[in-house]
């Protein structure tokens, strides 16, 4: 499985060394596409959030949950920290912790998933939980940033559960809602038995995304896409074990979201190259991205797995990429976002992020 001191970046580097990347590079405005709100909570604010609800849990406490050796593991601390999000306001606090980290990184733009599947589960109310996020997000728009919502459904949760999301995103009805995934455990029910869930997101409007390939095999990839019809997918990097579908993605210039701390820090890397552990320079996004499928760079869950985007592209660097590479997969990050492509032209030109909620 993947080891903890990895040749991935941590994010806290930075204040001791330079990065590696060019100056236009770091000049250039950023758009991420794979992030979890949930995964994105500094300890601070999960100490914040567990003194609220009478939880014990210092800095400390929270720096060991972040740390993990294999994907169940990881998949509990984000049960745990979820379970702290408990009431509207805490979705606003997680939005402006979040809010706050993109714009140290100078992303105009991102898409932000928000586990409706758990909300659910919980008995909360999407619908409130949404208009506190939203009202959140506003306050980022001046600030030039611009930030749309995936609601997303745990594939452990089944078919049923994660029809109820594409209903709760249906009843809030609002267009900063751009997409419906499923994320969670791949490896338990098979993506047939989603079919109908992925006709009814299309159906109220919604983009279709899937993660697939980071611990299961590619056939889970080939079947998000020919089954479900999936867009973009989550990781992918079990493509690399099947020519035949990294002709598939390139042809149907289908994007990978491609998070290589979060692969290194799951074993995720690993499992799919088949080695005890693994490093950030035999990540296969080189391999991907040149054959011609499209790349965009993400963080997955940035605080869980100590990263942020700046932190990504140099581990990209450190695979071999390019400077003009680079440039290219950042342009693809917005060029494959779900907003239109005035938005997207002006978004990279001006660094300004112009309002599409409603």
């Amino acid at each position: 499985m993947g080891q903890r001191g990895s040749a991935a970046t941590s994010p806290l580097s930075h204040k001791i060394q330079s990065s590696p990347l060019s100056a236009d590079f770091l000049a250039l405005p950023q758009a991420e596409l794979h992030l979890h709100l949930e995964g994105s909570l500094q300890p601070k604010t999960v100490c914040e959030l567990a003194t609220k609800y009478g939880v014990s849990a210092s800095t400390q406490d929270v720096l060991q949950r972040y740390a993990y050796r294999e994907f169940l593991e990881f998949i509990e601390t984000f049960k745990w920290v979820s379970s702290l999000l408990r009431a509207p306001a805490d979705f606003a606090l997680a939005i402006s912790d979040l809010g706050e980290q993109l714009l140290a990184q100078n992303v105009v733009y991102a898409e932000i998933t928000l586990s409706v599947g758990v909300m659910l589960l919980r008995h909360q109310s999407p619908e409130k939980n949404f208009e506190a996020i939203i009202a959140a997000a506003e306050s980022f728009h001046s600030r030039g940033l611009q930030l749309n919502f995936v609601f997303d459904a745990a594939r452990q949760f089944g078919a049923d559960a994660a029809m109820k999301v594409v209903e709760a995103a249906e009843r809030c009805a609002s267009k900063s809602i751009v997409a419906f995934g499923i994320g969670g455990d791949e490896l338990s029910i098979p993506a047939e038995e989603f079919r109908q869930v992925y006709e009814k997101a299309g159906v109220i409007g919604l983009h279709k995304l899937m993660h697939a390939g980071e611990v299961g095999g590619p056939e889970e990839i080939r079947q998000a896409i020919e089954l479900l019809g999936a867009e973009r997918i989550g990781h992918g990097i079990a493509a690399i074990r099947d020519p035949s579908l990294i002709d598939l993605l390139a042809e149907r210039r289908i994007p990978l979201e491609i998070c290589p701390q979060s692969n290194i820090r799951i074993g995720a890397l690993a499992k799919q190259l088949g080695l005890s552990e693994a490093q950030i320079e035999q990540h296969p996004l080189p391999q991907l991205f040149r054959h011609g499928i499209p790349v965009v760079l993400s963080t997955d869950d940035p605080a869980m797995f100590h990263t942020n985007l700046r932190s990504e592209y140099e581990n990209a660097f450190r695979m071999g990429l390019e400077d003009a590479e680079l440039k290219r997969i950042a342009k693809m990050s917005f060029e494959y976002a779900f907003i239109d492509e005035n938005a997207k032209v002006a978004l990279q030109r001006s660094g300004k992020a112009t309002s599409a909620l409603s």
